[in-house]
């Protein structure tokens, strides 16, 4: 995909990857970019850089209203960029492991369903659209410390395979896009090696912009994605040994 003066919507755009996003796609040339955030205010750092081809966007994907708003104003887009999430960093027998999970399938399920929903006819009728949704390694084999997270990307992938299906033959693009341990606020306080911000955005263009449906945008997922091809339960087991000692 030729992004060069293409209109594209980016939501989760107030941190993390979804402004190191809106700052590769100026780069490489976008002619409107509009950033969603639940928070405006969030966006005036990035704003700063460009405000004429950066339009903000009041945007809860899980609020009904403010995603039918959204798709309203920004009726002209040729690629929606689903980025928004949340993750609780929570086992599923936590004590309050059930809250978390019902928030976490609410931002990367439903509201990414819903955001998926409620731009499929607009890029329908450009005739040549995509959707790139930011998954994550760990929505293809859990990760136990994060296990309801990784519970509603595992969700989010089967969500981006249905709607490849469904959207194929209005010739929209659906791409999955899996990065591993990205240095952003939701993996703050964990040691482990994270690619940057930057770095994650960089590959995501480069994928975007090559055709690839799948995107494996940092070292750590590229590997995991390799040792799930040659045998998936050794990852299995891998990552379940992962869980520190009680």
């Amino acid at each position: 995909m030729n992004l060069k003066g293409k209109t594209i919507l980016v939501s989760g755009a107030g941190g993390g990857i979804g402004t190191a996003l809106v700052r590769a796609l100026l780069e490489k040339g976008a002619a409107k970019i509009y950033a969603g955030a639940r928070s405006t205010p969030a966006l005036e750092e990035l704003l700063q850089i460009d405000r004429v081809r950066i339009i903000p966007v009041e945007l809860d994907i899980t609020v009904p209203a403010s995603v039918a708003a959204a798709a309203r104003q920004c009726s002209d887009v040729d690629l929606l960029v689903n980025n928004a999430g949340v993750n609780r960093c929570m086992g599923l027998l936590e004590p309050h492991a059930m809250e978390a999970a019902r928030a976490e399938m609410e931002v990367n399920y439903f509201g990414t369903l819903a955001m998926c929903r409620a731009f499929a006819p607009i890029l329908a009728r450009r005739g040549n659209g995509a959707i790139a949704n930011v998954c994550s390694i760990i929505g293809l084999v859990n990760l136990p410390v994060n296990g309801s997270y990784c519970a509603s990307k595992a969700a989010g992938h089967s969500l981006i395979q249905g709607i490849r299906a469904e959207l194929a033959p209005a010739g929209v693009r659906v791409v999955g896009i899996y990065p591993g341990p990205v240095d952003t606020s939701m993996t703050a306080g964990q040691a482990m090696p994270k690619a940057t911000s930057m770095q994650v955005a960089g590959a995501i263009i480069a994928g975007l912009a090559n055709g690839d449906e799948e995107i494996y945008p940092d070292p750590m997922s590229e590997d995991v994605q390799r040792k799930l091809m040659a045998a998936p339960k050794q990852v299995e087991q891998q990552f379940a040994a992962m869980i520190p000692a009680r």
